[in-house]
């Protein structure tokens, strides 16, 4: 085996990191290439084999470079479940500045537990995937009536909105328990980890595939730690294009990363996209618009209010198009690619069920989806605008 002394003294590098080294001053966690290359097969029982090691050079690197975060700063219980809850398929960056207003409105479950639906909607407008806010609430309220807090993984299982990968990092984090988390950035670890040649349909059957890898290395010290540098590692420094392996701290335990492959892992089957074509209107009277209020026990939109599409207005697509284009807009969601045109028409008479009447001064008052809140300021800032 090479001493570190032989390492320092000898250019072990790869070719592909020492091309990234030249062009970043290599860190202090800059790892460097291991001996051996074993085959995809044993790649994983090698790694298991060296999992002290391992940990080790994570838990150091995590030490020295994890980010400062909100909820790691004076850390509890419920700042980790609101931000694993926000942080479910949303970026750090988009969510720091929701965690902050959601601690300074709702500071502790007993508040969360008590609030308005309303307002928890309210805080949570923008983030998307709102049946987590839901569920947060909800989730709050089941503590609550608790005699004690749950410890263990399973147990919160048993709760709202609460999968494997948050049960896992709730306890790991507040409890200590020896849960691995698996998540997409997990996956990718994992999989260049062990160049895992295998084709998984999707993220989560890969999550699946390789959860007992990662509780395997799991280490009887600090799990919560060793959790957060996974994450931390694939968030910062194992991305999903142009990783940056020069700067890896486990690049000596890493299949593809010694074979200067890392993009090609995981291998995940093509995602069919599927189109989607949406007609809608703009009608105003007298100060207010016309916006479509979502059910109570809608499964997404529940109590949020959007732009009316033609068909709930009472127009057919046809018509609805024949008026003036306002606004044409694109967004994805999840599998789905939709184009979104918003055309000015006239009110339907009678108003059919979901539609409201919301006065333009009121708006910020009220729950709007994210894309809605920012196309209906768009128009209205467009109207405004000296010709």
């Amino acid at each position: 085996m090479i001493s570190a002394a032989e390492i320092k003294s000898r250019d072990l590098t790869p070719s592909f990191a020492r091309a990234q080294n030249r062009l970043r001053p290599p860190g202090r966690w800059t790892a460097y290439i291991a001996p051996a290359v074993t085959k995809p097969a044993s790649a994983a029982s090698a790694l298991v084999a060296r999992r002290a090691a391992f940990a080790a050079a994570l838990a150091g690197w995590y030490r020295e470079e994890a980010r400062r975060l909100p909820w790691r700063e004076a850390p509890s219980l419920y700042k980790t479940v609101v931000s694993e809850f926000m942080l479910q398929q949303t970026q750090v960056k988009t969510v720091l500045p929701y965690f902050a207003r959601w601690l300074a409105a709702l500071p502790d479950f007993a508040a969360l537990a008590a609030a308005p639906e309303a307002a928890v909607l309210k805080l949570w407008e923008g983030l998307g995937y709102y049946s987590r806010a839901r569920n947060l609430q909800r989730l709050a309220q089941a503590l609550a009536i608790r005699p004690e807090m749950p410890r263990g993984a399973e147990a919160w299982q048993e709760l709202p909105g609460v999968g494997p990968y948050t049960a896992a990092a709730v306890t790991s984090i507040a409890f200590g328990a020896p849960a691995a988390c698996v998540d997409g950035n997990v996956v990718r670890i994992l999989a260049r980890l062990t160049a895992d040649g295998r084709e998984f349909r999707d993220s989560a059957t890969a999550a699946r595939a390789l959860a007992p890898l990662a509780q395997e290395l799991m280490p009887a010290a600090a799990p919560g730690d060793h959790n957060q540098a996974m994450m931390e590692l694939g968030a910062t420094i194992c991305l999903r294009q142009n990783p940056l392996c020069g700067r890896c701290p486990v690049l000596a335990f890493c299949a593809a990363g010694r074979r200067g492959e890392p993009g090609a892992y995981p291998r995940l089957a093509a995602r069919r996209v599927e189109r989607q074509v949406v007609t809608r209107v703009w009608c105003e009277r007298e100060g207010a618009l016309l916006l479509h209020r979502a059910h109570a026990g809608a499964r997404r939109l529940a109590g949020q209010h959007e732009l009316p599409t033609a068909e709930q207005a009472g127009l057919t697509i046809a018509a609805a198009g024949r008026g003036r284009l306002l606004a044409r807009k694109r967004r994805a969601i999840t599998r789905f690619q939709i184009v979104e045109s918003i055309h000015a028409a006239r009110a339907p008479r009678p108003l059919t069920p979901g539609l409201v009447w919301a006065p333009l001064a009121q708006l910020d008052a009220l729950v709007l989806s994210g894309p809605h809140r920012r196309w209906i300021g768009e128009i209205l800032r467009g109207r405004a605008k000296p010709k």
